[in-house]
C-alpha cells in the first residue's frame, strides 16, 4: 500500500486527509473511495478537466501523461508543471502529496448565457 496525503480544499476536504491506496489504482479512483468527492465530470475517461489534481510530492514517480491527457491538461485551471488529470494518474509504489485546485472548469455545470 501506498500513503497519499491530501492537502486541505476548502470545500472538499476543509482538514486534509491522508489514506493507504492500492498501486495502480487511480488517484481520482482513491479520492472518491475515501469520500474526498473530486469533479470527474466525464466519468474518468480522460474528456475533460475536472477531475485536475497538481501533484506536491511524488510527481517523478508517476507515469507519463500520455498526449492525450497533455492536450486536455492545457485548458485546466492553475495548471502547473506537476498538474494531472486524476483519472489518469495511477497510484506507484512511492507515496504522493495531493493538492485539488480551488477552481475547475466544468463546462457543462457552468451557465453560459
Amino acid at each position: 500500500m501506498t500513503r497519499v496525503t491530501v492537502l486541505p480544499h476548502e470545500s472538499l476536504c476543509p482538514e486534509g486527509a491522508q489514506f493507504d491506496a492500492e498501486p495502480g489504482t487511480t488517484v481520482c479512483d482513491n479520492l472518491l473511495a475515501h469520500g474526498i468527492e473530486i469533479e470527474h465530470a466525464c466519468e474518468k475517461s480522460c474528456a475533460c478537466t475536472t477531475c485536475h489534481v497538481i501533484v506536491r510530492e511524488g510527481f517523478d514517480t508517476l507515469e507519463p501523461a500520455t498526449d492525450k491527457e497533455d492536450d486536455l491538461l492545457d485548458k485546466a485551471w492553475g495548471l502547473e508543471f506537476t498538474s494531472r488529470l486524476s483519472c489518469q494518474a495511477k497510484v506507484g509504489a512511492t507515496p504522493l502529496t495531493i493538492e485539488i485546485p480551488k477552481y475547475t472548469i466544468n463546462q457543462v455545470s457552468e451557465s453560459h448565457k
